[in-house]
Formats: structure tokens, C-alpha cells, sequence
């Protein structure tokens, strides 16, 4: 009985207890509530689907090799898409007031009714979850079709193709149309194109540029006496700079008056030395344009004697620091 009477009295204080806890009241709102916008919901999540699947478009573009129309086409409309989306939530979406002045700066102790602001002005939202996944999808998307570009600044986890060229110790030097090009057709003052025979002309390192200079007049590098017969000198064609055809050859018209002849890049006008092993002498490039060794065969064709003197390409090259194999 005595047990009985205390289990009585104890659920009798714990009832009190609750009975004497007191409510918590109910923050008084800062922002008022407003009317939910189903409708403008749906359009807003629509219009975020739309974006991430117009970035998802680009990357596919991309990687199909489009046109700069379509890239262009895809990302604008993603981003404008975006924007809507946006702009719509700003009118219809979030709960607004309007001030009569500038909106006070805050004090330390407002962060919280700031906060509660935040939140307030929500109020309209019934799909949060959902807006929140189409937003995720869309910024997502995006961030995937800014970040495809970067596949082109070339390999990432396997660099040697940057390094591999197809010339080889007997590879024949064949002109635009395919044809043999010989030692006794190369001209003084003349500047000509050259690619390997039976390999592809659009690989980094196939082009090459030929000039003809007085063998007295060479000045290579040690270990290339023998690289340029009768004064033949092979060069890459790839600016050392930032990867542009070198299509210029200046020859001095009144000579010693106007300056040596050399190699020119036109897009920034890096000047090369085909001389001194096409050293720079002007412009932005860092390092010399890599030399190909040449011999002439019983027929009098030229072809490679081995391969280029440094890596091909622009400057990011430069970090090898030792010649292709």
C-alpha cells in the first residue's frame, strides 16, 4: 500500500510539473507570411531542368567538336534560363517589404532577427526539397559545362603524347601536295613548308618550316654541325609562345643595313634566328623553335636524320628537360 501511495504522488507532482511548464510562445513574425505560389513553383523548377539539361547539351556539344554557334547557343541558354529562374523566385517566390529609406545597417545583436527574416521570407515555398535538387542539378550542370573547356588545354594524367612527333632517321620530307621535297629545289631567301611522309599532317609536331641559308653564315649550337646540309635548316613550325603557326620569313632586302634574316610568328611576333638554331631574338617566345637534323639521300630528297632537338609547342613544354626520344 505504502508503495502504491508514492507511485500516486509521484505521477501526481509529474503532472503538475507539466501542467506548470510553461508554453513557448510563438515568435512574432518580422516578415508576413505570404500566399503560396504552387504554380510559379513548377515553372521555377521547369526552368532550372531546362538549364541544367542546356549545360548538359554544351558538354555533349563540346565534346563532339560543334560549332562555336551551338556552344555558344547552349551555354546562353543555360545561363539565361537561370536567370529566369531567378527573377521569378525574386517576384513571386519570396516575400518582400518595402522600405521607405536605405535598409539600416545591422547591429551584433540583429543577427538573429536577420536570420528570421531569412527564413520568413520563405514562407511561400511548399516545394523546397524539389527547388532545391533543380537548383543543385542546374548550378551542377553549369559548373560542368565552365569546367569542359579545360579538356583542351590537353592531356591530364598521361602527358607523353604532348612529347611523341613523327619524325624518325630516314623519314622523307614531302611538301603540301605529297610530293618528295629535294635538296636542289630549296632556294635562298625562300620559305617553305614541310610535313613527314606517310604520318599525319595535323599532329603537334608534323609541320616543319625550311629555309636556305650560306653555310658560312651558320652559327649552330654545338653537336649540329652536321644538321643543316648545304645549308638547309628544318625547324618546328609551332611557336614556342603560345602554339601559333610560324608563317613569316624576313629577308633583308638592303643588306647590312636591315636586320638578319629570321623566323617570325605573326600572332605576337616572336623572331627567331634560323642561324643560331632559330634562338629568339625578339618577342614573348622563351625558348629557341626545336631543330630537325636533315640528310640527303642517293636521290637527293631530303629526310629527318633523327628527331627534333627539344619539345614541341608552346611554353609548357619547356618543363622537359630532355630531348623527345
Amino acid at each position: 500500500m505504502r508503495l502504491r501511495g508514492w507511485m500516486i504522488a509521484l505521477l501526481a507532482l509529474f503532472g503538475m510539473a507539466r501542467r506548470r511548464r510553461p508554453q513557448r510562445q510563438p515568435r512574432e513574425r518580422i516578415v508576413a507570411a505570404g500566399q503560396p505560389d504552387p504554380r510559379a513553383e513548377l515553372i521555377a523548377i521547369g526552368l532550372l531542368l531546362l538549364a541544367a539539361a542546356a549545360a548538359v547539351a554544351f558538354v555533349v556539344f563540346y565534346a563532339l567538336g560543334f560549332s562555336t554557334q551551338a556552344l555558344g547557343g547552349t551555354l546562353a541558354g543555360a545561363l539565361a534560363l537561370i536567370a529566369a529562374a531567378l527573377i521569378l523566385a525574386a517576384k513571386r517566390l519570396v516575400v518582400s517589404e518595402q522600405l521607405p529609406g536605405e535598409y539600416p545597417e545591422p547591429e551584433p545583436e540583429q543577427q538573429e532577427a536577420l536570420a528570421q527574416i531569412v527564413e520568413e521570407s520563405g514562407s511561400r515555398l511548399t516545394r523546397k526539397r524539389l527547388l532545391g535538387l533543380a537548383a543543385g542539378a542546374a548550378g551542377g550542370s553549369l559548373g560542368a559545362a565552365l569546367v569542359a573547356p579545360a579538356a583542351s588545354l590537353g592531356p591530364l594524367f598521361d602527358t607523353s603524347s604532348l612529347y611523341t612527333t613523327p619524325w624518325r632517321r630516314g623519314r622523307r620530307l614531302i611538301d603540301e601536295a605529297g610530293r618528295p621535297m629535294l635538296a636542289a629545289d630549296i632556294e635562298t631567301d625562300v620559305f617553305y613548308s614541310a610535313f613527314p611522309e606517310g604520318a599525319s599532317k595535323d599532329a603537334l609536331g608534323a609541320p616543319l618550316v625550311l629555309v636556305r641559308l650560306d653555310p658560312a653564315a651558320l652559327r649552330l649550337p654545338a653537336g649540329r654541325e652536321d644538321w643543316a646540309p648545304g645549308g638547309i635548316l628544318a625547324f618546328s613550325k609551332i611557336c614556342t609562345h603560345a602554339g601559333c603557326a610560324i608563317a613569316l620569313y624576313r629577308t633583308p632586302t638592303f643588306a647590312p643595313t636591315q636586320p638578319a634574316p629570321a623566323l617570325v610568328c605573326p600572332c605576337h611576333y616572336s623572331t627567331f634566328d634560323p642561324a643560331r638554331g632559330a634562338a629568339v631574338t625578339f618577342g614573348p617566345a622563351g625558348r629557341p623553335l626545336p631543330q630537325l637534323p636533315l640528310m640527303v639521300d642517293g636521290a637527293g630528297a631530303l629526310r629527318a636524320a633523327g628527331n627534333y632537338s627539344g619539345a614541341v609547342g608552346p611554353g609548357w613544354s619547356g618543363v622537359r628537360s630532355e630531348p623527345p626520344a
